[in-house]
């Protein structure tokens, strides 16, 4: 039976959403393409008529994956008007996040095995890093773009550095402790005086 593009449309959909959870929960060695389009409920065999190969699918998984965080952290901003770099930053650095890789950050997730991948990949990913950084940027204080630039790039690189260590230890008292350290540095507010979401 014949497959209307509509259908198409929605199985690439899932296909990548799938992509995007399973390839930050395991990494990108730690999952094959059979296992993954049997996650998304589809056979090995349609893989194919989808992506032009793995690589394709970590790209645009990848690219999939930064955009949700992107559409996410925008919704966040607006929604807590008053402190949104705060609200942002202290959600990021908190142990939910931490403890469901597969649904927060791609860079913390994958950033270490994204250097060593192909150019499509790091390509999507240098997209949606500009685009994270862009927005942080917008939130930053400071007289210019530049310093506002240069101050986003800064506590990007920490948030997700914290994330990564946080995840890395063993000890729960250690990693909660880089992941309140981290806030401190980046003034960040306890989490009773941070603005939630409405």
């Amino acid at each position: 039976m014949k497959v209307s593009k509509e259908q198409m449309a929605e199985n690439r959909e899932r296909i990548l959403d799938t992509a995007a959870k399973l390839f930050r929960e395991r990494g990108f060695d730690g999952i094959g393409v059979a296992d993954l389009m049997k996650a998304a409920g589809f056979t090995h065999g349609g893989f194919y008529g989808h992506f032009a190969s793995k690589e394709d699918l970590m790209a645009q998984s990848s690219a999939r994956a930064l955009a949700n965080g992107l559409a996410y952290w925008e919704n966040l901003a607006e929604q807590v008007k008053d402190e949104p770099l705060a609200a942002l930053q202290a959600r990021y650095l908190s142990t939910k996040h931490r403890d469901h890789p597969g649904a927060g950050c791609l860079m913390a997730a994958l950033g270490a095995e994204t250097a060593r991948q192909g150019a499509p990949v790091r390509q999507a990913v240098t997209e949606g890093v500009r685009s994270m950084a862009g927005l942080l940027a917008r939130l930053m204080p400071g007289r210019s773009k530049a310093v506002r630039q240069q101050k986003a790039l800064a506590a990007y690189a920490s948030m997700v550095g914290a994330l990564v260590l946080a995840r890395a230890v063993d000890d729960p008292a250690l990693s909660e402790e880089i992941l309140q350290a981290t806030a401190a540095s980046l003034g960040v507010p306890p989490p009773a005086s941070v603005p939630s979401a409405r």
